[in-house]
């Protein structure tokens, strides 16, 4: 196997790497902080598109990690990329919240309801039944179909919570469209990513928690990947994947020395 390039620049998923359930994981802070000492790029991802990246900065500026606004990148913005090179000033038809809605402003994007090019499903803790009617209704008239990310299930304090995969499949079900999919593990948003930061994926890692969407989003950008056992996937859950991290480690704790 060839030797790996050293790493130069650094991706890391939000939830279950740097905080978890609103705290800062042990090592965190000072992950960040030697990041940032050490002037190499790197960006703070994350599938949840609710959020602005301003938001998300806020958020983990209360909790002691200071991280830069243009350091974040969101499923969100990763959409908004993705439409405005594919259809630049276009129209959109948006279930989701001020994380997308703002993200394909920004764009220049104008939303409406009446005969969009796109219905762009995101994530949001209210799903209507009324707003899922209609997007139904345009992609059956012929509005292509965009979801931020395919994750079913997200995290509450109360357990988990149906999240925008989960209703992309009642969409699904009811058109027999399939979305396209912007955010992890498509590398489009790794890419993406990269390119925001002028990075290059062979001497960039990724760190996530999650075997399906951060690994795989990280082995198919053609990045090294960092596997932490402080979110959702146990050592003994690797082996049930057909693809495996370039690395396992306890926690982000274990990679400050690795800057």
């Amino acid at each position: 196997m060839a030797e790996r390039k050293p790493i130069e620049s650094w991706l890391t998923d939000m939830d279950g790497v740097l905080i978890h359930e609103g705290v800062p994981i042990p090592g965190a802070d000072a992950f960040i902080k030697k990041l940032r000492e050490s002037g190499k790029p790197f960006l703070v991802l994350t599938n949840n598109s609710i959020y602005t990246a301003r938001d998300l900065q806020a958020r983990l500026t209360r909790m002691g990690l200071e991280v830069p606004v243009e350091n974040i990148w969101t499923s969100a913005l990763a959409t908004a990329k993705f439409l405005d090179d594919q259809r630049p000033g276009g129209t959109a038809y948006v279930i989701g919240e001020a994380g997308l809605t703002t993200a394909l402003h920004d764009i220049g994007y104008v939303l409406t309801d009446h005969d969009p090019d796109y219905v762009v499903l995101g994530e949001t803790r209210t799903y209507s039944f009324e707003a899922m009617t209609k997007a139904v209704r345009l992609i059956n008239g012929g509005a292509r179909f965009i979801c931020t990310n395919p994750d079913e299930t997200g995290p509450s304090t109360e357990g988990p919570l149906p999240a925008t995969g989960a209703v992309a499949a009642l969409i699904t079900k009811a058109t027999g469209k399939n979305p396209y999919f912007a955010g992890k593990p498509n590398p489009l948003m790794m890419r993406t990513g990269l390119n925001a930061i002028g990075a290059h994926s062979e001497t960039s890692a990724m760190i996530g928690d999650r075997m399906d969407t951060d690994v795989l989003a990280g082995l198919e950008a053609g990045m090294e990947t960092f596997l932490v056992l402080t979110g959702l996937t146990s050592r003994s859950d690797i082996d049930r994947h057909p693809f495996r991290p370039s690395n396992v480690v306890d926690s982000i704790a274990d990679l400050v020395e690795r800057i």
